[in-house]
């Protein structure tokens, strides 16, 4: 059966976007990115954008806080006592660390003060209450399988690249 040709980037497509990431002037991230349009897989703002941009199409696209990673909360900077981390936990401020809390969560924090009894940690996204540029070039498409549609993600082969050989990763 021959694969359907696609050349405008819609819900269930495969897409490969080449970007550059901007905030403030500042380039910050660049590369190709690969993803299935239409589930979520990618900033809410950006997909949205990208939606109907043809293959080889170029877009400069300018996403708002909100429609990223959120405004910044500062009921996310929150106190912990020092005495929670373990002896050996190194502490620096300003690095992300993981961390898992009393029911198993895992998640990340930024150390950004350290008292004699405590730790302020901020749990906002490092891109929270930040607009970004994108500097975008639609690359490749092609039509999603039924079993990345049914999953909602494009099929990897293994946990965290994109390569079919693992041994890559």
């Amino acid at each position: 059966m021959a694969e359907k040709n696609v050349s405008k980037i819609e819900k269930n497509v495969v897409v490969t976007l080449d970007y550059r990431l901007e905030v403030n002037g500042n380039e910050i991230d660049s590369g190709p990115i690969q993803f299935l349009q239409g589930h979520g897989n990618i900033i809410p703002g950006l997909e949205n954008q990208i939606e109907g941009m043809d293959l080889g199409e170029e877009r400069d696209i300018l996403v708002k806080a909100q429609d990223a990673y959120g405004e910044y909360d500062a009921e996310l900077e929150i106190d912990v006592p020092l005495s929670t981390f373990p002896e050996d936990f190194e502490i620096k401020l300003g690095h992300p660390m993981r961390m898992q809390d009393g029911e198993g969560h895992v998640f990340t924090g930024v150390a950004v003060a350290i008292s004699d009894d405590t730790v302020k940690l901020n749990l906002n996204h490092p891109l929270a209450g930040k607009d970004l540029l994108f500097k975008t070039k639609v690359t490749e498409l092609r039509p999603a399988t039924p079993e990345e549609i049914k999953n909602g993600s494009i099929a990897r082969g293994c946990s965290g690249c994109s390569s079919g050989d693992c041994s890559d990763c």
